[in-house]
């Protein structure tokens, strides 16, 4: 069985600030924030990575970004804009090896990327 911190959050074996809750996903806040304003979307049907979404998924992950722009409005951020960044795999910055979606907002966010 699969339980990573995510899927301990969903089963609310974790403690978490939920930010919105649907019945396929979750959005929390981020517990190290990099914007004022910094939410993650997370299925609740345990994908590891981007790279194992299949068709059956596409619903799932046109819903998360909807959603997203819904808690942008919600935090009065939708008309400036805001940033939607997902990883996959360790070499691309995944930390939880459980699909999520970052939104971050309220605040210029730059065109920088990060590069190590």
């Amino acid at each position: 069985m699969i339980s990573d911190v995510f899927c301990k959050i969903i089963k609310k074996e974790l403690p978490a600030k939920i930010v919105a809750e649907g019945k396929e996903w979750l959005a929390i806040k981020d517990i190290n924030p990099q914007a004022p304003v910094h939410v993650l979307l997370i299925p609740k049907k345990h994908i590891a990575t981007t790279a194992e979404l299949t068709e059956k998924d596409d619903g799932l992950i046109g819903k998360l970004i909807r959603v997203a722009h819904q808690i942008a409005k919600k935090y009065g951020f939708s008309e400036k804009g805001y940033r939607l960044i997902t990883n996959c795999g360790r070499h691309g910055g995944q930390l939880v090896p459980h699909l999520h979606i970052h939104l971050l907002g309220g605040k210029p966010l730059g065109t920088k990327i990060v590069q190590n």
